[in-house]
């Protein structure tokens, strides 16, 4: 600067503060004399969510904000009086509302910056707060009468906005795009929609005009709750373009921080606060989501105070004297200390005063002590006097007590007790030394078990993140499903299909649904943590139902229910999912995780599957089956997904586990990996046949075998001759043998070998099987025939056994 490098431009020399802390933004009433403070705010600047993206005008904002505590309130209004009242003395008074930025940092609250004005979208949150008229106090400060009126703020209520703006601002961004849904989002209780760029056009439609479009805020008792309410509304809106796309842009995690917040500690100590040292250290590393915000004694020279004094300005830390107060004037003048630091919930570390009912009244269910003992035994003893009953009595076991403070003595609620052993040659001293060293960590569990007493869905074992994650990881297995009527999107709220892009047309196409699981078969899959197959059949057991009733599979839904989420699991099956469903020409559509710790046991989860198809009117099956129908048999793929309750008790009998070598097949690897082939899917195979009419009907074999779902397909006046079953495949004999249970109950447990069964015309059987072989199957048994039934005769007679 003294060579005059930078020219005139270097004639001044600005020095500027490095600060850091949290924001808030505080507007203050002025009358030109004095100024009132309104609950400080906090509002989101940046235009993605974790604060990433481009600054924008405000995103959202929320108060009170809970990083302002009492004392620091009444500090910033000091300074806002006092800037008011030097204005005043330079004959500039200044009336109006004056905002102050401020950040709060580790030396207090400083200034950044004022403004003449409302902040928006600070605005949205205080304004709802203030209890007094508010044309009462323009008045009152146009009038310089402020200090005549009760400038009021409701207790116990918070305000948070959510800001829509469209996409892409705060760079280009559309406009003229309708807003649909404004009369639901005023329509939730304690929400307010605030308007800025928004137009009117002629046909009365309230159209985007501006970047940020629209302010909906939220109240509550609670910054929670408000919100709750917030969200619930803004959910309610969209902007949409002439093509029906959402063009709306908002934050999800407006006050994030300020929810999940550091609970906030005041101390009360009379001695040394050995027991505050481990907990100081849990704060310092992060290990205990918490922060001390006061540190009180009743003794001056008390080095608890010194601990205090070393976390800094920020601290207050605070000798009180008890001198000519009562024991209700002392605790009252303790607790304004605290209240004032923005003390949330009390420790009690060797304070060695009794307290009185005001004070436990006051920081009910907020206050606790440490005890040298296991509480109850030598309650209201204190110190060396209480480890030396210890010993006294011969106990072999002491510790230490956290509980609650109640007006009764050590006889709150306890929270948590530290055990220790009493040795045969320990004395009082010794036995403190060992108790001492507990205390600290009793502390840090009494203050995690606080912390958790507000719970976030994560802390309910439930993953929102995961849950994101699972979805993108399965995007692809989806997109591979994507068929005519669909593109298999996810990430909606519901699928759509459209029939006619299928072909099908709507006054003659019939609807079918069919829903189904996967039973205990998901056992095994847990039990080796294989869990692909399960996937497929999970379609499998919907889709071959549809095909039953002649219906063509046009999309899939799934529901997958764990008690913790495990992403790879889950994502494993939905691939399963998917190629079940391009394996029946199916697309998936959406799903549902549901992530329920309270109901299912960690590892645990269930299936259940959804799926639509589609059948012209007239093509509905069964039709026209009668006497001399040919029935046809296709192969199973195995055990598919029925009969697993009485599997898993057979391989238990046999003294194998899933491990184990398969005993009925040297090529299958283990038993798991036998048992948990797929179900096979029957559609491509079967659709030909269907397209040329030449099935007069179905039958899937599930649960209740061949015996109880081949009737299902055949009117009341035939029945089905069985006369050639194939041998029994070579898991189903192992179980025969195994169970000892006779054909009788194989054929209603087990498909045994036959999975589905077609009902044809004598004629057209060779044609049929010549379709059934151009489609990939092989193998095609020749069941028997339908005959007349007489009376109430059994509708499957098996003239042949089970080999």
């Amino acid at each position: 600067m003294s060579d005059k490098a930078f020219g005139a431009a270097g004639d001044t020399c600005v020095i500027e503060s490095f600060m850091t802390g949290p924001e808030a933004s505080c507007l203050a009433f002025c009358d030109g004399k004095t100024a009132v403070l309104m609950p400080a705010a906090q509002d989101h600047k940046r235009a993605l969510d974790n604060d990433e993206g481009l600054n924008t005008g405000g995103m959202g904002a929320y108060a009170p904000a809970p990083c302002v505590t009492p004392e620091m309130h009444k500090e910033i209004e000091a300074m806002c009086i006092k800037t008011v009242e030097k204005m005043a003395e330079r004959g500039t008074p200044y009336v109006g509302v004056l905002y102050a930025g401020m950040m709060l940092t580790p030396n207090g609250p400083s200034m950044l910056e004022y403004n003449c004005r409302f902040g928006d979208p600070e605005t949205q949150v205080v304004l709802p707060l203030l209890e007094t008229d508010l044309y009462e106090v323009m008045t009152a400060c146009c009038d310089g009468k402020l200090d005549s009126i009760d400038v009021r703020f409701k207790e116990n209520v918070s305000a948070a906005t959510v800001v829509c703006a469209a996409k892409g601002y705060p760079e280009s961004y559309p406009k003229g795009m309708a807003i649909q849904g404004l009369d639901q989002a005023t329509s939730v209780d304690n929400v307010k929609v605030y308007h800025a760029g928004t137009t009117l056009d002629d046909e009365n439609i309230t159209r985007c005009s501006g970047g940020r479009v629209l302010a909906v805020t939220g109240m509550g008792s609670n910054l929670t709750e408000a919100l709750a309410a917030s969200y619930k509304a803004v959910k309610q809106i969209t902007f949409e373009d002439s093509n029906g796309d959402s063009l709306m842009h908002y934050r999800t995690d407006i006050a994030k921080g300020a929810i999940r917040k550091k609970l906030r500690i005041g101390v009360l100590g009379s001695t040394r606060g050995t027991a505050l040292l481990p907990v100081m250290e849990a704060i310092a590393d992060g290990s205990l989501h918490a922060e001390i915000v006061a540190v009180v004694s009743n003794r001056s020279q008390a080095l608890i105070l010194e601990k205090g004094k070393s976390l800094g300005v920020t601290v207050t830390t605070q000798f009180v004297s008890a001198k000519g107060l009562t024991k209700d004037q002392y605790d009252a003048e303790c607790t304004s200390v605290l209240v004032g630091a923005g003390a949330e919930y009390i420790l009690l570390v060797g304070y060695m005063r009794i307290l009185s009912k005001q004070f436990c009244d006051y920081w009910a269910g907020r206050c606790i002590n440490v005890h040298p003992s296991l509480l109850p035994k030598h309650a209201g003893g204190m110190d060396l006097e209480v480890h030396q009953a210890v010993i006294d009595a011969k106990e072999t076991e002491s510790g230490c007590t956290i509980h609650e403070v109640t007006e009764e003595v050590d006889g709150g609620p306890v929270i948590i007790q530290k055990v220790v052993k009493v040795d045969e040659n320990d004395t009082a001293e010794s036995l403190k030394s060992k108790v001492q060293a507990l205390e600290g960590l009793a502390f840090i569990e009494a203050i995690q078990k606080k912390c958790k007493t507000t719970v976030s869905y994560a802390d309910a074992g439930v993953s929102i993140d995961a849950g994101n994650s699972l979805v993108e990881m399965i995007k692809p297995a989806c997109k591979a499903t994507r068929r005519p009527g669909c593109d298999a999107d996810l990430g909606g709220f519901g699928g759509l299909f459209d029939l006619a892009a299928a072909g099908y047309k709507s006054e003659d196409t019939v609807i079918i649904g069919a829903t189904d699981g996967v039973g205990t078969k998901l056992r095994v899959a847990h039990m080796t943590k294989k869990h692909e197959s399960v996937g497929i059949d999970l379609v499998a057991m919907c889709v071959n139902d549809l095909i039953v009733a002649g219906g063509e599979p046009l999309f899939f839904l799934d529901y997958f229910a764990t008690g913790k989420l495990d992403v790879n699991e889950a994502a494993a099956v939905v691939r399963g999912i998917a190629e079940g469903c391009v394996q029946a020409g199916c697309g998936l559509i959406g799903g549902e995780t549901a992530e329920m710790p309270s109901m299912y046991a960690p590892g645990d989860y269930d299936l259940a599957g959804f799926s639509v198809g589609a059948v012209h009117k007239d093509k509905v099956l069964p039709q026209n089956v009668s006497a001399g129908d040919v029935l046809l048999g296709l192969p199973s793929s195995g055990v598919h997904s029925n009969g697993f309750s009485l599997v898993r008790k057979l391989i238990e009998k046999a003294n194998l586990d899933y491990e184990s070598a398969c005993p009925w097949d040297k090529n299958a690897g283990t038993v798991g990996d036998s048992l948990l082939t797929p179900t096979k899917i029957y559609v491509k195979c079967c659709l030909p046949l269907l397209k040329k009419d030449m099935l007069n009907g179905l039958s899937h074999i599930t649960g209740g075998g061949l015996l109880e779902n081949l009737p299902r397909s055949l009117p009341s006046n035939v029945k089905a001759e069985i006369t050639g079953h194939p041998p029994l495949p070579a898991v189903f004999s192992w179980m025969k043998q195994i169970s000892g249970l006779d054909d009788y109950e194989m054929l209603r447990t087990f498909n045994n070998g036959v999975g589905m069964v077609l009902i044809v015309k004598s004629d057209v059987v060779d044609e049929a099987k010549a379709l059934l072989r151009e489609s990939g199957e092989d193998v095609v048994y020749e069941l028997g025939v339908l005959t007349e039934r007489q009376g109430d005769e059994e509708q499957v007679e098996m003239k042949c056994s089970l080999a």
